[in-house]
């Protein structure tokens, strides 16, 4: 199995992202918390239009960042690490596992209380983050643990694509047609349908999906289902043909990456980390939702993703990555806890008032940066020694001589 040039570009940007969006969340909370922390926190609620600049990224700037999650994980369905049952079993139950097991952990604190809606915060893995991880580990870590992860992450943002549609709909509002949600649902998927026909005409031109995207946007805002599904839902109907280099899916995806690594996802950490410590801040760790949530990411997440993997691969259904062991795997499970961009997303959602959702971000933080610094501990006690070209390709052998069997 040979690493794709696709794949090594998003390894790349992820990379790079998770250097940026560090940088950036440690500046937002500096400036939150200084002599301007006021007027730097007035510029995210500035109003443009009828909504905030705050609004507009989270509901709108992140539809294009859905979009090429759903790009993504198309092509690893259609060509990559998804495209069969043995090559996305092992990634898929350790997701399964890595998700179920936090959430679970999460309702245990806080089932029958006002917070029992944040079920869905630990469940989600930041794939910038991790990868910035392992990207300071060089060469050590085997290729097929990396490829692991970062299909182990994109179902994650699958799972949370879902968890949001089902549990985390938006407040619906007639807009400026004056159409019942419903009817704004019936109009957006009838703009689906049409993007779905334009596919099947096999019309590669990216200007009509656009365009129509755009619109299936406004009408699905207007819905009740969150606004940025419609990322998901486009990056379906547009054409990935066979995947190669000249298909329009491609095209779009090589040119989001650099925006989003280095535009959409910069912005929104610093616009939704303008934290501000206030003097309760060591107290709200304790409380239920704070508990949940730093415990479902730090321990539930390895927890969940092993648990999960051990019983996929004893009854049969899957196989470790190349020569992994089980103490290596465990180390991507401890950094599947880096949970940041859509934990903090669910939590916009889950909650309305302000205090719990600035907690709710203090304990992510806190959970992120702990699973980041535990997960590089123990990956450099575990791989001590730069992985050669020539060991590197004997793995991908063995991963393809497994997949085949």
């Amino acid at each position: 199995m040979r690493l794709t040039k696709m794949f090594k570009e998003f390894f790349e940007n992820e990379k790079a992202g998770g250097i940026i969006l560090i940088f950036c969340t440690v500046l937002s909370l500096v400036l939150a918390n200084s002599a301007i922390g006021e007027t730097y926190l007035h510029i995210w609620h500035t109003k443009i239009g009828s909504e905030s600049l705050e609004y507009w990224i989270n509901d709108g700037l992140m539809a294009i960042f859905f979009l090429l999650i759903g790009l993504e994980l198309e092509r690893e369905i259609y060509v990559g690490e998804l495209s069969s049952f043995k090559k996305a079993s092992l990634p898929v139950f350790g997701a399964l596992g890595g998700m179920l097991v936090p959430a679970g952990i999460f309702m245990i604190f806080n089932f029958g209380t006002s917070t029992q809606s944040g079920g869905g915060i630990p469940m989600a893995t930041d794939i910038a983050f991790a990868i910035g991880v392992l990207s300071i580990m060089g060469n050590k870590v085997p290729v097929g643990l990396k490829v692991f992860l970062v299909a182990l992450a994109v179902i994650d943002d699958l799972g949370a694509i879902v968890v949001i549609a089902i549990f985390y709909p938006s407040q619906p509002e007639s807009g400026m047609l004056g159409l019942t949600p419903g009817m704004n649902l019936l109009i957006a998927g009838g703009i689906f349908a049409l993007l779905l026909v334009f596919n099947r005409l096999k019309i590669k031109n990216l200007i009509p999906y656009l365009l129509a995207g755009i619109a299936m946007w406004y009408f699905m805002l207007h819905s009740g289902i969150h606004a940025t599904i419609t990322g998901v839902l486009l990056a379906f109907a547009i054409p990935f043909q066979n995947g190669s280099e000249d298909s329009t899916s491609y095209k779009l995806q090589h040119y989001l990456h650099k925006p989003i690594t280095f535009f959409v996802l910069p912005l929104f950490a610093l616009a939704n980390t303008c934290v501000t410590i206030d003097a309760n801040w060591a107290e709200s760790l304790t409380s239920n939702s704070s508990l949940g949530i730093m415990l479902g990411l730090v321990i539930g997440k390895p927890l969940g993703i092993l648990l999960m993997c051990f019983i996929a691969v004893k009854l049969g259904l899957s196989a470790l990555p190349g020569k992994s062991k089980w103490h290596e795997l465990l180390g991507m499970g401890i950094l599947a806890g880096i949970g940041f961009t859509m934990s903090i997303f669910v939590t916009i959602l889950a909650f309305d008032e302000q205090e719990i959702i600035n907690h709710s971000k203090i304990a992510i933080l806190i959970a992120s940066l702990t699973a980041g610094i535990f997960g590089f501990i123990y990956l450099k006690l575990v791989f001590k020694k730069e992985i050669t070209i020539e060991e590197e390709l004997m793995e991908e052998e063995l991963i393809t001589e497994r997949i085949d069997k």
